[in-house]
């Protein structure tokens, strides 16, 4: 099973001025690679993949004003070009938009692989750095386990930190209960379970809003280039890291809580990435959902880190299709309401009179519909994710917005 441990650094100023050298290159091949293949496509609708980008990288670090390029390790050269590889594919693919030129001040990366360091004395050693890095070991790396790539990072705060990536046979799968659980995902309350609890929602956003509020304000008031913006800038950058450390923190304990309590996990299968277009609840949803991480990958709404957890511990992670309509539907005998909006938070079912909580009532219907998709299939693996579409309504023309 495949892990990867990140920890901060705090590098030399020989090896700051390397890898600050290396994520120039890295981001500087990745940018002419980006305009060549879009070049190439405008002028010539001539598709430049991969193998052809390799090919220019030799000829450009024969070019002298480009011989800097050989300075640095040509690993992560050629890992920034299979990265856009990627990008490309998943843009083809529908699932990412264009992508986009890396910034100098956004930071940046540059990737490793095992012949571009060593793992001695459980000590990391970059290629062209004589000395280990200075990382900061929060936790071992298991004995067993040898490092399959190494990622350098630079957060635009100023931050280094390092991810270690290893398969790590030493996992196993926790012990079997009972016990399954449903979740109903909402903004005034994080998550809410079919057992009928509520996790409050921290919003992490609004409680360093002010500070962020200011610290913005007097970077706009700085003059473009000199050093007191740049420092403006750090100061806004650090909150920023703070803001994506508390949720991430929150969500790490939340989602390992309820792996131990629970054997099954159900829940919807919700389209992030469409629902922050509304004006009114885009902030209310980006402090949920982890804005930092592209839409797929966020850890708040986007489920990820319960389903990788799950493949790890041996529990059985299901989504239901998004448009079950799991809040209009009564959890008792099964009526249906033609409508329910968001302001309604309390119902009553007019067949069965059940009084419903809108929440705890969606989050027993989704645990309702993942049990029966399982009962259907006999069998649930817990390496792989289930994505079912039990009970949705069919979509005709134009798309509609989710039921709940």
């Amino acid at each position: 099973m495949e892990k990867a441990y990140s920890y901060r650094f705090y590098p030399t100023p020989e090896q700051e001025s390397l890898l600050r050298r290396t994520l120039g290159c890295v981001r500087l091949v990745y940018n002419k690679a980006l305009h060549v293949r879009t070049q190439a496509w405008y002028e010539r609708q001539e598709r430049v993949g991969y193998v052809q980008t390799s090919s220019m990288l030799t000829d450009w670090k024969k070019q002298e004003e480009l011989d800097f390029l050989n300075e640095v390790s040509c690993v992560p050269l050629q890992q920034g070009l299979r990265h856009l590889q990627t990008a490309f594919t998943n843009f083809f693919a529908g699932r990412t938009k264009y992508p986009n030129f890396k910034k100098k001040h956004q930071g940046g990366s540059a990737e490793f692989t095992k012949s571009a360091f060593k793992f001695k004395d459980r000590q990391i050693y970059l290629a062209k750095c004589t000395e280990p890095l200075p990382i900061r070991w929060s936790r071992q790396i298991p004995e067993s386990c040898d490092p399959s790539t190494v990622t350098v990072r630079l957060h635009p705060s100023g931050r280094w930190h390092i991810s270690i990536r290893f398969d790590d046979p030493t996992i196993k799968p926790l012990p079997v209960t009972d016990k399954a659980i449903g979740i109903d995902l909402g903004i005034s309350s994080l998550v809410i379970t079919s057992d009928g609890d509520k996790v409050s929602n921290p919003k992490h956003f609004k409680k360093h809003y002010q500070r962020l509020r200011k610290a913005q304000k007097n970077l706009s008031r700085k003059q473009k280039g000199s050093k007191n913006r740049e420092k403006a800038r750090i100061k806004v950058a650090k909150i920023h890291a703070q803001i994506t450390d508390n949720r991430k923190d929150h969500l790490h304990k939340l989602t390992t809580q309820l792996v131990r309590e629970n054997q099954t996990i159900v829940v919807e299968n919700l389209a992030v990435k469409n629902m922050v277009k509304n004006p009114k609840l885009s902030q209310a949803i980006s402090d949920v959902s982890c804005p930092p991480l592209p839409p797929r990958r966020r850890g708040g709404w986007g489920g990820r880190q319960l389903a990788y957890k799950c493949r790890w511990y041996g529990r059985n992670y299901i989504e239901i299709d998004r448009w079950f309509p799991s809040s209009k539907r009564c959890s008792n005998c099964g009526y249906i309401a033609e409508k329910m909006p968001l302001n309604i938070r309390e119902w009553d079912c007019p067949i069965c009179g059940t009084h419903h909580d809108r929440d705890i009532n969606a989050s027993k219907n989704i645990l309702a519909a993942g049990l029966a998709v399982s009962v259907c299939r006999a069998t649930i693996r817990p390496e792989q994710s289930k994505s079912v579409k039990a009970g949705a309504e069919p979509r005709k023309g134009k798309k509609q917005k989710p039921k709940s």
